[in-house]
């Protein structure tokens, strides 16, 4: 197993503290304050493992539904097994965008609760593919969701 360095424990223990209050974490498309190449919409803040709030031309902040995967919750979880596994979905968008060289957005409509309905693609890889590779979320195509907690 590969041991963590003190900064990268650091990151995760920020994440979670920010996701447990709400807070959302800041800055996703920037490194070291200057904004990160991106097509689309640039992404500003991680709201959870798969809702980002971006900066649209035309459009100003805008809350984004990432589609094609569903995470688990993290504002309303139903026990702790889905926080924690919303938690480590949420740190692993973060981490991915942030390490990320170029960020594509294509927007995909409106969902019912007003939200931007979008894709995103990391260094040209699809973020839903990845992140359900990765364990932390399912394919999700609309409909009703599966619940988390066993």
């Amino acid at each position: 197993m590969r041991r963590r360095s003190p900064l990268d424990r650091l990151l995760r223990s920020l994440l979670a503290i920010t996701a447990v209050l709400g807070i959302g974490v800041p800055a996703l498309s920037f490194a070291n304050g200057t904004l990160k190449p991106h097509e689309g919409c640039a992404v500003v803040l991680v709201v959870d493992g798969d809702t980002v709030r971006l900066l649209c031309p035309g459009e100003g902040m805008v809350t984004a539904r990432l589609t094609g995967f569903d995470t688990p919750e993290i504002f309303s979880p139903g026990c702790a097994g889905e926080l924690a596994r919303g938690l480590a979905a949420t740190a692993w968008l973060t981490l991915s965008l942030w390490s990320a060289g170029r960020i594509a957005e294509t927007g995909e409509g409106r969902d019912r609760y007003g939200r931007r309905l979008t894709r995103l693609a990391l260094d040209g890889r699809d973020t839903a593919g990845t992140i359900v590779a990765a364990g932390h979320a399912r394919p999700y195509a609309g409909g009703r969701r599966e619940g988390w907690c066993a």
